[in-house]
């Protein structure tokens, strides 16, 4: 996977919001990515079965609006809304705990905007160790994966997917997508230097022992 790792990780705009859900605090971390694609091409990128596989991960249940669904070997939950080509809304449950998404696009001509909407109640000792990057790294390959998937049409090689944080661009990618993140939560209100402290373990997390750009 040869690519530009700072100019991919900086097509995404991030953004972390303070919110309050059933009486408590939350963070909402959010994604933004325009791509060269129509709103309907998007949107089945996004919700069909037989696509999601191709830039993401294999989908089993019903996911029409009241339905559960689970993704292989992650998460799951319940389809809370869905209003088709524009928004959807699903539970996000995984590890014992929930948290919600939602997605929207705006068309723009031939290109459609996605803003990635997730929330989680806060988790004190979690944040201060990771911030928003565990979380939000993760939705960046994510959204990596769906741009290589819409440019060329073909799914995204697994294998290649899994060992891409290992590799020089991936590192790099991770570490410029968890800068990124990290300024986010200092727009929010963070302490910097913690923020810092906290995106340099979210690196180490997603790479693995002796990756590093240029390596």
């Amino acid at each position: 996977m040869s690519f530009d790792p700072v100019a991919t990780a900086g097509l995404v705009a991030r953004e972390v919001r303070s919110g309050v859900r059933d009486g408590a605090a939350t963070k909402i971390a959010i994604a933004r990515r325009t791509y060269l694609a129509g709103q309907g091409d998007l949107w089945d990128a996004l919700t069909s079965a037989d696509r999601i596989p191709r830039w993401f991960l294999p989908v089993s249940g019903d996911l029409r609006v009241g339905g559960r669904y689970q993704l292989q070997g992650n998460a799951g939950g319940v389809v809370e809304r869905c209003k088709e080509p524009e928004s959807f809304a699903v539970t996000w449950e995984f590890g014992g705990m929930l948290s919600w998404l939602e997605v929207t696009l705006t068309p723009d001509g031939e290109r459609t905007t996605l803003e990635l909407a997730h929330e989680a109640h806060v988790d004190p000792g979690l944040w201060g160790q990771f911030g928003p990057g565990a979380l939000g790294v993760g939705w960046d390959l994510a959204l990596m994966g769906l741009g290589r998937h819409l440019e060329s049409g073909a799914p995204v090689d697994p294998q290649v997917a899994v060992t891409f944080p290992a590799s020089p661009d991936g590192a790099e990618f991770i570490r410029v997508a968890a800068t990124g993140w990290a300024d986010a939560a200092i727009a929010d209100g963070d302490e910097p230097g913690g923020a810092r402290e906290a995106a340099a373990r979210t690196v180490a997390f997603y790479t693995p022992p002796g990756a590093a750009a240029g390596s």
